[in-house]
């Protein structure tokens, strides 16, 4: 009997004794662990699934679940990886921004596998576009013709896009989905080893993973950690949405060079159609006291053309507006080992091009491509080093895209300046003149031919064509003066942005070490 009464105090002596050893290790690992954080803002969040906080089984954390973290989510997934996705809001977004595919994004999403994302959303095909300036107009068809008959743009709903996406790779069973803030990552001695975030029922969890990728777009409140964001806001978006709207040239998206900025519209559905008002700067007039409705009525409505008129001041009536800050913002990252940055929480541009979706899903099948190679990715530092490529793969595509966005902006904005004027005029001139001269800038904002080259060349060609009507037949001091201060100007729209983008990059990726770095050994 004493033999049981010594054998159990030994045994209750002993799982102590490992219990206690436990508890000094966990905190000794936890004094090794920092967070960076940053502030957040107050988000609701709905209809979300909590899951384990248990991450030991996952590769990559993907924080984000829009258009570049369920690409990404899936795709990875897809090639056998584990992965976390945490995102704040698993309800329908519902966004004036991100309706617009471009034909080079479709070409990417039929490569990812996720081109029936665009089915049973009632996405509309889109072939072109309309560009309208002073009563006059022309026609700017996607150069398709040696595509399938189904390549083109699309346009749609933001929210129902996104959530099929999140379908689909919600479906892959090493895909795991839930609903989440995360307020910090998770760094031991410089390596970011996951996150820290709070559930959808207010617990604080954390979460690991080899590879912590930051998808959370462009309001994103991690990207200080693993950038150095210079974040530009040149005008916003005012959104509307015209019912029953009989566009002037179906499936094509409509530009009007209005005073002071432009103003689109592109099909979303069968029966709805998107108006963008582009208003410059950072303030824009209240729509709470009715200086909005006023605007669109009296500033707006009168440049719009007559077919869509009464849908317009019938949408304004309506009072359904909406705003939306533009944001630019080049990619300026600082490889950290074990993270990340994707979407437009690493790089943004003005959206009047609608090039956002095709540069983030660009960007992950750089990513993929470069990750396939791998069978795991533990060695943080020695991935950090490999990944370094990334950066220089994407620039071609992104930086075509990026200063396409801000040049074309900068250039379809009303100004005093003579010579801008001239400008504007010209290149709304030159892209009449059809043929190469439209072919060749379409294919460039559709993302079919993302050349910056081709993009420094036809942009100048503008200028010269400018210059040559200023200076024909007869130049005066006054035109020879004008047309010095065009090229001026031109220089002033395009190089500021080519340099923010990285002219070796973006010219010759080629002579960038980084460009031939090899996948780490197989250990």
């Amino acid at each position: 009997m004493a033999d049981s009464y010594v054998l159990g105090w030994i045994l209750c002596s002993v799982m102590a004794l490992v219990a206690l050893c436990g508890v000094v290790l966990r905190r000794q690992k936890w004094k090794g662990i920092s967070m960076r954080t940053e502030p957040l803002k107050t988000v609701l969040t709905s209809n979300g699934e909590c899951g384990s906080a248990d991450a030991s089984h996952a590769d990559v954390i993907i924080v984000g679940a829009g258009v570049a973290g369920s690409a990404l989510a899936h795709t990875l997934g897809k090639d056998g990886r584990r992965v976390q996705v945490i995102e704040r809001d698993l309800s329908e977004p519902d966004r004036i921004v991100g309706e617009l595919l471009q034909p080079g994004g479709y070409l990417k999403l039929i490569e990812l596998g996720l081109e029936d994302c665009v089915e049973e959303i009632d996405a509309q095909q889109v072939f072109g576009y309309a560009l309208f300036k002073d009563g006059k107009h022309t026609q700017l068809s996607y150069p398709l013709e040696k595509f399938h008959s189904d390549v083109s743009g699309r346009s749609f709903h933001n929210g129902r896009f996104i959530q099929r996406m999140r379908e689909k790779s919600a479906s892959l069973p090493n895909v795991h989905l839930e609903q989440g803030i995360v307020t910090s990552l998770l760094e031991e001695k410089g390596i970011i080893r996951g996150v820290q975030y709070k559930t959808k029922d207010g617990r604080e969890l954390t979460a690991f993973a080899s590879l912590t990728i930051v998808c959370d777009g462009c309001f994103s409140n991690l990207r200080r950690s693993l950038c150095n964001p210079k974040v530009d806001i040149p005008s916003s978006f005012v959104g509307l949405v015209l019912e029953n709207c009989h566009l002037p040239y179906s499936n094509h998206g409509h530009a009007i060079l209005a005073d002071p900025s432009p103003i689109l519209f592109y099909p979303i559905s069968s029966t709805e159609t998107r108006c963008l008002v582009d208003v410059p700067g950072q303030k824009v007039p209240s729509i709470a006291n009715g200086e909005m409705a006023n605007y669109l009525k009296t500033i707006v409505a009168p440049q719009v053309p007559p077919e869509i008129y009464d849908s317009f001041v019938a949408a304004v009536d309506k009072g359904n507006i909406r705003t939306m800050p533009n944001r630019s913002m080049p990619a300026a990252p600082h490889p950290t080992p074990g993270a990340l940055l994707m979407g437009d929480a690493f790089n943004m541009r003005h959206p009047l091009t609608g090039g956002g979706m095709t540069v983030a899903l660009s960007d992950i099948v750089v990513l993929r491509d470069l990750l396939r190679p791998l069978h795991d990715l533990n060695d943080a530092p020695m991935l950090c080093k490999y990944l370094e490529s990334f950066y220089t793969l994407r620039k071609p595509v992104a930086s075509t895209i990026n200063t396409l966005a801000g040049a074309l902006y900068k250039v379809f904005c009303a100004s005093p300046d003579q010579a801008r004027k001239e400008m504007r005029q010209a290149c709304f001139d030159y892209l009449s003149l059809g043929g190469v001269f439209s072919a060749g800038p379409i294919s460039l904002l559709s993302g079919l031919n993302p050349r910056p080259l081709s993009l420094v060349l036809h942009f100048f060609a503008v200028a010269i064509y400018s210059l040559g009507r200023l200076l024909l037949p007869f130049p005066s001091p006054k035109r020879i003066w004008i047309g010095a201060r065009l090229i001026s100007g031109a220089s002033g729209i395009i190089f500021p942005i080519i340099k923010a983008e990285g002219v070796r990059q973006m010219f010759f990726p080629a002579t960038v070490p980084a460009y031939y770095r090899a996948p780490p050994p197989v250990k």
